[in-house]
This record gives C-alpha cells, sequence and structure tokens, in this order.
C-alpha cells in the first residue's frame, strides 16, 4: 500500500482538487484507493457527495473507538472510497498529543487498511501541525502545489526544511507542481519556464487556472470524470503519471 499526501502550508493553492483528481485517476486504473480528508474543512468531502461526519469524532478515530476502516464511505467512482472530514479534526493536534506515540499514530492507523486498499490519499489541513508531523512520517510521496510567484516558493523551501526535520531522517519523496497558473501573466509565465530548471523536486507539470476547476464544487465531482478531454484534466492525468514515475 502506497501513501500520498496532497500538502501545502499555504492555504487556496489547489491542495484538494489535486487530491480528488489523483484519487479518481487512481482508482480509473482499477486501483482500490481511499482518501482521507484530514482537512476540518471537509473540501474533499463535499466534493464526493458524502455528508462530512465521523462517529466520534477525530478521538473516536485516533483512540480506535472506532475502526477506521468502520468510518469509510462508497463514493460514487468505482474503487474510490472516502474517509471524510469532521469538524472535530480542527482539535487533532490535541487528542494526537495524548497518545504514546504522537508522531506515529495516523502511520499506525493506516497500517491497519493495507490488506484494503492499494493507495491511500492524505488531504491535509494547510498547517504545521503535529497533524502535519503524523503525515510526513506515514506518507510514501509529498504530493505539493506551488503557486508561480517567490513567496510561494520561499514557503516551498520551508515547508522541505521542515520535512527534513520531522521524518527524522526517513523523509518520505517530495513532488512539488505549479498550481492555479494564469499564462496571461508575466511573472507566471517567467517562473513555468525557469523554475522546472532550478529545482529538481518540481515536476514539470502545469495545472492552469481554470472556471473547469471551480465548476468542481458546483458538479461535486472530479473533473477527470466528468469532463476527461478538459485540458486541466490532462494536466492531472500528467500530474499522476508523474506520481507513478517517483514511486
Amino acid at each position: 500500500m502506497k501513501v500520498l499526501a496532497s500538502y501545502s502550508i499555504k492555504g487556496g493553492v489547489g491542495k484538494t482538487t489535486a487530491a480528488v483528481n489523483v484519487a479518481a485517476l487512481a482508482a480509473e486504473e482499477g486501483r482500490r484507493v481511499l482518501l482521507w480528508d484530514l482537512d476540518p474543512q471537509g473540501g474533499a468531502t463535499y466534493l464526493l457527495r458524502v455528508r462530512a461526519k465521523v462517529k466520534g469524532g477525530g478521538r473516536g478515530l485516533v483512540r480506535q473507538r472506532l475502526r477506521l476502516v468502520d468510518a469509510v464511505k462508497a463514493s460514487d467512482i468505482a474503487n474510490l472510497d472516502l474517509l471524510p472530514s469532521d469538524f472535530s479534526y480542527r482539535h487533532l493536534d490535541l487528542v494526537l498529543d495524548g497518545q504514546r506515540k504522537p508522531t506515529r499514530t495516523i502511520g499506525q492507523l493506516l497500517a491497519g487498511l493495507s490488506p484494503d486498499y492499494d493507495v491511500v490519499i492524505l488531504d491535509c489541513p494547510p498547517s504545521a501541525s503535529l497533524v502535519t508531523e503524523n503525515v510526513v512520517r506515514a506518507a510514501d510521496l509529498l504530493l505539493v502545489p506551488l503557486l508561480p510567484a517567490p513567496l510561494s516558493v520561499r514557503t516551498m523551501d520551508q515547508l522541505l526544511d521542515s520535512v527534513l526535520t520531522t521524518s527524522k531522517g526517513n523523509p518520505p519523496a517530495v513532488l512539488a507542481f505549479l498550481s492555479m497558473v494564469d499564462r496571461r501573466r508575466s511573472l507566471h509565465r517567467r517562473l513555468v519556464n525557469e523554475l522546472p530548471r532550478e529545482r529538481q523536486d518540481l515536476v514539470d507539470v502545469v495545472i492552469p487556472v481554470a472556471s473547469a476547476v471551480e465548476q468542481m464544487s458546483v458538479r461535486r465531482e472530479p473533473l477527470v470524470t466528468s469532463s476527461p478531454a478538459n485540458p486541466v484534466s490532462q494536466a492531472f492525468a500528467q500530474l499522476w503519471q508523474a506520481v507513478i514515475r517517483r514511486w
């Protein structure tokens, strides 16, 4: 079982969109996929038409009063299941802090799912926290959306430093990609050309800003299933192939 985490310190960068579309593409290939929406805002849960509610909340899952597999819901997409968000996840750091191994708890919980799934995708909250430390230790690969802007590049460097510190010498692979790119803007065009040459952790995949992505929240369906021929869907397909190659 491979664990992929869609993560960024910054919010509003396309993290959830990437997680949902990559999950749908993996499921389309016949892989058994679980998407765990760890963000209390519940964006991925909403997009997959599932109610954002877990019996016992995050505390119940962490303390194993409810098994992860018993909290899983089926989505409308074959082979794709969802472990929904719950608003109680906003307190997940506090719950994890009370565990014997507070930075390894999520990884230990996921280990029990290995017989049931080929791929687990974690849609993470935009923060640097104890949840983040758990994710870094549990994930085989961090998928990081990067806006084409100098401050976002700086945030990426901060994230990499944090990953190296948190992982205790065994860091996950990091795969960054350019997200929400507007080629009408000269800065975006310049960074799209320059950054992939300058950074080995940045794959040459560009997810453009597009109204089709915004329509996902109206249709409540991954773009790659509703409009597979759309150029943005094709970009997500390239991203998924880059994930497979990096694994």
